[in-house]
């Protein structure tokens, strides 16, 4: 039933699968191994999907309709990702939800194909990049991925599992040894980051610790990371309950900083679900009108802001889409706006599949409203934070210089690019961009 849900999943159309494993599981009364496991299947297929289909490619005959296609894609992604599941299983399991849904010769087929696969594949690395998996002891007998001498974008591609545009770029801007290993920590789970909302990180830390939770810190005075097992006895812990810590990521914490609001000051946040920088805000004094599309994103706002104690300071307001708040003497206005997400590839791996000129072009037109709506609201001599979860220039660094330029009275003060390492201890477990631009009085 696993595989055949998974396949349900990642042949459903939607951009983001990994979002509906929760309401699958549930609908199908899954317990919590299966669960688990199915969500290991889906989310293991998006993050390593360029290699998936460079195995398809080195190893179906013929070319596999695209359902035919999302089996083999599971079956390798089990065999060759998933430690804990045996091969016999990963096959045997794979061929039979293949021969239910496509029936008894589609699922020979498929299972042709995985044991050619394992016969042609070793545990011990063989030094050659064409053969080697990147990241796992994974080799083949022969090539199955590009050349990286001829084709270096394309065998990113291949075995990073990052499209070719976006590897070429990181490749420009950090040099190629940072821009592998930052597209091969966007492969791994990601550790979780924790921000001391009320008392020290010191007494949190400790209270952590007596639940068995093992915590490092993060460059932020405020952040602890832990591994993604210890995030149920988080969230179930008295820490989490009364507020005094909650999940946030370090580059977005970074960017609630940038604001440096004050008590006293009105602040309005445009994006403002799911809460976590408009609660630093009104944890610092700030009067907060926090804003957003959809009654469902304000529900998850409010229930942030009551859980870390900070509901009274803000004023909540649901907006159309293309609305402004009428008021336009703010003393900041926050603009965390939607974005590529490559700063967070590691925990929403779909992102890397949209990337492309569309996306672009449609996040482009998105984010020039919301700067020209929320550059509206600030009063004279005021503060404007702009803020994406992205690495890309042209959402962050080049957006700033062309806004600036159509708008002499904004000055960009300051800005921050965060990089992340989301496996390291230390995190920044995200990345992202923050700008704060003054108005002139």
């Amino acid at each position: 039933m696993i595989r055949h849900l998974a396949w349900e999943l990642l042949r459903s159309g939607t951009g983001a699968p990994t979002r509906y494993v929760g309401e699958v599981a549930a609908r199908e009364g899954l317990d919590a191994r299966d669960r688990g496991l199915l969500a290991r299947i889906v989310v293991t297929e998006v993050r390593r999907r360029g290699t998936l289909h460079a195995l398809v490619r080195a190893f179906a005959k013929g070319r596999p309709s695209r359902d035919l296609a999302a089996f083999l894609r599971i079956g390798f992604a089990q065999l060759y990702f998933l430690d804990r599941v045996p091969s016999h299983a990963a096959v045997s399991e794979t061929v039979g939800a293949a021969s239910e849904c496509l029936g008894l010769a589609k699922g020979k087929y498929v299972n042709g194909v995985l044991r050619t696969a394992l016969r042609s594949s070793s545990e011990e690395l063989s030094g050659d990049p064409r053969r080697d998996v990147p990241g796992r002891d994974v080799s083949f007998a022969e090539p199955v991925f590009h050349d990286p001498e001829v084709h270096p974008y394309l065998w990113a591609e291949d075995t990073l599992s990052l499209p070719a545009p976006m590897y070429k770029g990181w490749v420009k801007r950090f040099g190629q040894a940072d821009a592998e290993a930052l597209a091969l920590a966007m492969l791994e789970d990601p550790r979780v980051s924790l921000r001391a909302a009320h008392g020290t990180r010191d007494a949190l830390e400790a209270e952590l610790a007596a639940l068995e939770v093992s915590t490092g810190r993060g460059e932020h005075a405020d952040i602890l990371t832990t591994a993604p097992d210890g995030l149920e006895a988080t969230l179930a812990s008295d820490a989490f309950a009364e507020g005094r810590l909650t999940v946030q990521g370090e580059a977005a914490l970074h960017a609630a900083d940038h604001c440096q609001a004050t008590s006293g000051e009105r602040w309005l946040d445009l994006c403002a679900a799911p809460g976590g920088k408009t609660a630093v805000l009104a944890s610092r004094g700030a009067r907060v009108v926090a804003c957003d599309i959809s009654e469902d994103k304000l529900e998850r706002l409010r229930s942030t802001l009551t859980r870390l104690g900070v509901a009274d300071n803000v004023e909540t307001r649901l907006l159309d889409e293309g609305e402004s708040p009428l008021e336009a003497d703010y003393d900041g206005v926050l603009l965390d706006v939607p974005c590529s997400n490559t700063g967070v590839l590691a925990r929403r791996p779909e992102a890397r599949w949209r990337y492309g000129p569309q996306a672009k072009q449609s996040l482009d037109a998105l984010q020039s409203e919301l700067l020209e709506r929320g550059a509206r609201c600030v009063r004279p001599g005021g503060k404007l934070v702009y803020s994406t979860c992205s690495i890309e220039p042209f959402e962050n660094e080049q957006r700033m210089r062309r806004f600036t330029e159509e708008h002499p009275e904004f000055t960009l003060e300051a800005d921050r690019l965060t990089l992340p390492r989301p496996t390291d201890e230390r995190g920044p477990v995200d990345g992202g961009y923050a700008a704060r631009l003054i108005r002139g009085e």
